[in-house]
């Protein structure tokens, strides 16, 4: 378990945009706003997203965040597209995870990889 994840955007309106737009369908909102800072959860802040000035790092890993169900997957994964994320993996079964794991993969606006998960084991 975590207490939060914080990703570090070098726009942050865009990348709220774009996050705002994956977490609705996930029953996520924005919980806390600020100047350099936007952080969603369902109840409070657990997912952050800061701007201060560094350039992106794409490369460092990426958060699972968990749906309720395919629909939910396949409704974010479409929103942030089209919110400015890029596709990489369309929603599918992945059984090398486990018989019920269903998921998505995109990039946000600064390339990091946001993995749409259902049915973790």
């Amino acid at each position: 378990m975590f207490a939060h994840i914080g990703f570090e955007v070098t726009d942050l309106a865009r990348s709220a945009r774009f996050y705002d737009a994956i977490f609705f369908p996930l029953g996520c909102r924005r919980q806390f706003e600020a100047a350099g800072a936007v952080a969603y959860g369902r109840m409070d802040a657990r997912f952050w997203i800061v701007q201060r000035g560094r350039p992106a790092a794409p490369g460092y890993g990426h958060v699972a965040l968990e749906a309720v169900g395919r629909a939910a997957v396949d409704a974010a994964y479409t929103a942030g597209i089209a919110a400015g994320g890029a596709d990489d993996g369309a929603p599918g079964p992945r059984p090398n995870y486990g018989p019920r794991y269903y998921a998505a993969y995109l990039r946000d606006p600064d390339g990091l990889r946001v993995e749409l998960v259902s049915g973790q084991e």
